[in-house]
């Protein structure tokens, strides 16, 4: 039986991963739950899965759930996230499911690292704004990133077996969003309500923007250099309307390795938590004879600009990164608050790029200072409510 530290639980990765562990019964333990706000949804967690440790954001609310759990050992704020993730220290044993959104999952990410525990990753920013610090602490720890993607599961199955000198270039297929066949001027009068229609996926509201946006397929990007050590410009987008390929590997021989599947999130949370065993699901099979054609085509990178800008600041390393990705969190926020148009969150990015100056090999507590100067100056600046 495998021991799960899940944080994120309530979200939409992490009641996915909590049907899976209800589906197999005897598979896992859970141990730790941990979420934000959504208190009526933990409450029921707690009742179906017995976790020892919950952790929620505000102490009233851990307050509140330990009047009504009195067995439960209950922690709030940036600390009980921490534990959440290094829970039962005393092993490095089972897997941290990160399933938060946004930076708040490095340090659960990087603490998980530290004691030895292997991370099964949907935590995009993690990489992105600590991709290097990680690598070092898995270096000396030797525990596992697992990616919880369709994408980076995607490349992760067709490398297994391979030996990694032998990668020409990956493709990484994205849908194109909710905005695939817009132009650049029709992207000028889209609303909050259009953008959060994914053609494909059902997803959080934050990663329908950062998809709508191309953000999220930039991080992807950056996420596949960094967990297999690749140069950056080996690693393509294409995109893919369908969501039927999820990634492509093409060796030095001139073969090319395609993973396949429906496009739904249980398969890739599914191949994590069981890693190494592939085990059943209830995701519908693919009908191979019924697909008829499958569509790829370039990305488009002066409708898709940020593509482009995510990669200059990668290149330039740093603490461009975690600008990018502080800019982009305060952008998002204020889109889905209705404050800016779609097109002001790429204008608010690439003005903070400008504006902060880079520092070569931060610390973890330099980069969470600069996360929140960069988003207190964006939230700050006056954007008054649209009519």
């Amino acid at each position: 039986m495998k021991d799960l530290y899940l944080l994120g639980s309530t979200g939409s990765i992490g009641t996915q991963t909590l049907a899976i562990v209800q589906n197999n019964p005897g598979k896992f333990r859970v141990r730790t739950l941990a979420c934000a706000n959504r208190i009526y949804v933990i409450r029921e967690q707690i009742k179906a899965f017995h976790p020892a440790y919950v952790s929620v954001k505000e102490p009233s609310d851990a307050d509140q759930l330990k009047r009504e759990f009195p067995w439960l050992e209950v922690g709030s704020g940036e600390a009980g996230l921490r534990l959440a993730a290094t829970y039962d220290s005393q092993s490095a044993d089972g897997l941290m499911v990160n399933a938060l959104v946004g930076i708040a999952g490095l340090e659960p990410t990087i603490a998980s690292l530290e004691i030895g525990r292997d991370v099964a990753l949907a935590n995009k920013e993690s990489l992105v704004v600590g991709g290097a610090l990680i690598k070092q602490i898995q270096e000396r720890t030797k525990a596992k990133l697992l990616p919880i993607d369709s994408e980076h599961s995607g490349i992760w199955q067709c490398l297994r077996g391979e030996d990694p000198a032998t990668i020409r270039r990956i493709y990484i297929t994205a849908s194109g969003g909710a905005f695939r066949d817009k132009s650049r001027a029709d992207l000028k009068t889209v609303t909050l309500a259009d953008c959060l229609k994914h053609p494909n996926w059902q997803m959080g509201k934050k990663i329908t923007v950062d998809s709508a946006t191309m953000m999220n397929k930039a991080f992807e990007l950056i996420e596949a250099a960094t967990l297999y050590d690749l140069p950056i410009d080996t690693i393509n987008p294409i995109l893919h309307p369908e969501s039927i390929v999820h990634a492509l590997v093409e060796f030095t021989d001139g073969s090319l390795k395609a993973q396949l599947a429906m496009p739904d999130m249980l398969l890739p949370i599914s191949y994590a938590l069981f890693y190494p065993e592939r085990l059943p699901t209830n995701v519908p099979l693919l009908d191979v004879v019924g697909l008829k054609q499958l569509h790829f085509e370039a990305l488009d990178r002066k409708r898709f600009s940020l593509v482009d800008v995510a990669l200059a600041a990668y290149r330039q390393g740093g603490t461009a990164l975690c600008v990018l990705n502080g800019a982009n969190e305060a952008a998002v926020q204020l889109f889905l608050e209705e404050r800016i148009d779609f097109l002001d969150i790429e204008t608010i990015i690439t003005q903070a790029l400008i504006q902060w100056d880079n520092q070569n090999n931060p610390t973890l507590d330099e980069l969470l200072a600069l996360d929140k100067a960069v988003k207190a100056a964006i939230i700050s600046r006056v954007y008054p409510p649209k009519e």
